[in-house]
């Protein structure tokens, strides 16, 4: 399974959209650039905190894409989930066990650390790791009834994708216009 895999898969979903910096955003945008998605320009590791900010504030279901080596720089966020866990918040991580946006360097879900047991320390009830599309699409039925983390374990390789034109003012002020409208 690829990222893109992945991504294709949450796409098609309904419900807002947060992605995590650099190639995720951009193969989000590439296949399918819309109002309900928020893509993380320059700020690493905040995927998840952002998204459950979101899903906090009102009823949409949210759908968060972030990868693993962005939530190792911010591990505190799955208490945080932990402690609010509202019922529209699913995070997805991408575990390609490598930093994919910047050279595929090694992170440390390639050795001992497991995010899955991490995320159940922190308190977590529904969390899971997938590793095929069959898998991930059914973790994804369940998770919009309460707060899910998936662990999705990809390949490294990554869909050659533009790079998203849209200035992070534009992105926002979409988004939040989306957010406005869909919370009627």
């Amino acid at each position: 399974m690829k990222r893109s895999d992945v991504i294709r898969e949450i796409a098609t979903l309904d419900g807002l959209i947060i992605s995590n910096i650099g190639h995720p955003s951009r193969e989000l945008y590439a296949q399918q650039d819309n109002a309900r998605n928020f893509y993380m320009l320059g700020s690493m590791g905040l995927a998840s905190s952002v998204g459950l900010g979101v899903a906090c504030s009102q009823k949409k279901q949210v759908y968060v894409i972030d990868g693993d080596g962005a939530l190792l720089m911010n591990l505190g966020s799955l208490a945080t989930i932990a402690h609010h866990a509202p019922a529209n918040y699913c995070l997805v991580i991408v575990d390609n066990k490598a930093y994919g946006s910047t050279g595929n360097q090694r992170t440390y879900t390639a050795g001992k650390t497991d995010l899955v047991s991490i995320a159940r320390g922190a308190g977590n009830r529904n969390v899971q790791k997938v590793k095929t599309i069959s898998a991930l699409r059914l973790a994804l039925k369940k998770c919009k009834s309460k707060s899910a983390i998936i662990v999705a374990e990809t390949s490294t390789e990554a869909t050659e994708v533009p790079i998203i034109p849209h200035s992070p003012l534009f992105i926002k002020e979409r988004f939040m216009k989306e957010i406005r409208k869909t919370s009627r």
